[in-house]
């Protein structure tokens, strides 16, 4: 309750030692000198605490941030005690207003937390919260990162994050995946499917930037019955501008470097049949010794059409088995006609250099082969959606 500071007496005067009389007046109405009323109530207030999970919580999730905030005040003394009564450490702002532990709970346990501030009248104020966190999941889920901390990757790299199993409560799902970029970059999540989130920045990423990732799922409700298993994080810098413009019409492909061409290759790609989709590929992996199998999209290597092929080099564009590699047995066709089994085919010394100066979202695109459009579901092709079909809600 607001407290106000009164002068007492309407017709009150200051009377000051050795006769000094100091403006009074006795007129009805007159102007007696009251202290500002604001002022004073601003320092008469207590402090208020607002701490979370409030007293007698149960079945708070473990992964969920156990904090106190203090208004007209600032807190001095926060305790978090585990059942074993050992204090938990939190983190205390510096102007003493809040304070947080978001490393994480343990399931079905009792905490209690001790929060004591001191408010602007003066006056100690001491909250207590016991609560109870929920006994066991009916399901945990994990989820995998596309990037390896200290990565440098390129201005394609879409940050994607699939998970073990369907999220059911998508909303938080993103709410405990954060990232941050230095400089600013806009960006944005959307669902690809049930169990995978992807953020993409709205354009290719500015080279030189530096991305942090944390998937903080831990402890944390994903809808369902289900809880994240643990965290993933990592750190990753974007590096030069390395981009592939492959054209099945003239059968060659230009490297380009941060803008200048560096490099012209000739290449082979889908013969007629197995033409190589057209769009905008990111690449996904790199392979040092590879076996090209046809079965790994559903043709047997046995039946017609079907492969199983060493190579020494290639590196993935596609989920649905689109590669760039070398191929010494069509280098007498690289340059002059497709005749792959939709692959882009490389001499090896080629392919060998092509590899060596590429990484993980560099950005390779495929012009007048003849095939269909590139699905933007297919391996990292995030691309080929525009920004306003990326940024168009899905559904569950």
């Amino acid at each position: 309750m607001m407290r106000r500071s009164v002068v007492a007496g309407r017709w009150a005067c200051l009377v000051l030692a050795a006769g000094l009389l100091a403006g009074c007046t006795t007129e009805p109405g007159g102007g007696g000198q009251e202290a500002p009323a604001s002022q004073s109530a601003e320092a008469a207030r207590p402090a208020s605490l607002a701490v979370v999970p409030s007293s007698g919580a149960a079945d708070v999730a473990p992964g969920e941030p156990v904090s106190v905030k203090v208004a007209d005040g600032r807190l001095t003394e926060v305790t978090l005690r585990n059942p074993e009564g050992e204090a938990v450490p939190g983190a205390l702002s510096a102007d003493g207003s809040s304070w947080e532990f978001a490393d994480g709970l343990g399931y079905g346990k009792q905490y209690t937390l001790t929060a004591v501030a001191v408010g602007a009248d003066g006056k100690q104020v001491t909250s207590t919260s016991t609560f109870t966190t929920v006994a066991k999941p009916r399901k945990t889920i994990s989820v995998s990162l596309n990037m390896q901390d200290g990565e440098t990757v390129g201005v394609g790299m879409p940050l994607i994050f699939t998970f073990n199993s369907k999220v059911a409560d998508r909303a938080a799902a993103e709410r405990a995946v954060k990232v941050v970029t230095e400089p600013v970059t806009e960006g944005a999540f959307r669902w690809m499917s049930d169990s995978q989130l992807i953020w993409r920045p709205k354009d290719y990423w500015v080279p030189g930037t530096k991305i942090s990732v944390d998937a903080a799922i831990y402890g944390k409700s994903l809808g369902g019955g289900a809880y994240g298993l643990e965290d993933r994080a990592a750190k990753i810098t974007v590096g030069d501008r390395v981009e592939v413009l492959a054209d099945g019409g003239s059968h060659q492909a230009r490297v380009l470097v941060n803008g200048a061409e560096v490099r012209s290759m000739p290449i082979s790609m889908g013969k007629p049949g197995n033409t190589t989709p057209v769009g905008t590929y990111t690449v996904m992996s790199e392979h040092v010794g590879y076996t090209m199998d046809s079965g790994t999209y559903g043709v047997p290597a046995d039946t017609p059409g079907g492969y199983r092929t060493f190579v020494q080099y290639a590196v993935r564009l596609s989920n649905s088995g689109i590669f760039y590699h070398s191929a010494p047995w069509s280098v007498g066709s690289q340059g002059r006609r497709n005749v792959s089994h939709g692959c882009i085919n490389l001499s090896t010394d080629n392919a060998k250099w092509l590899m060596d100066l590429s990484k993980k979202g560099d950005l390779f695109t495929v012009s007048n082969s003849g095939g269909q459009p590139l699905e933007p579901t297919d391996g990292w092709s995030v691309w080929q959606l525009p920004w306003s079909a990326w940024t168009t809600p899905t559904t569950s």
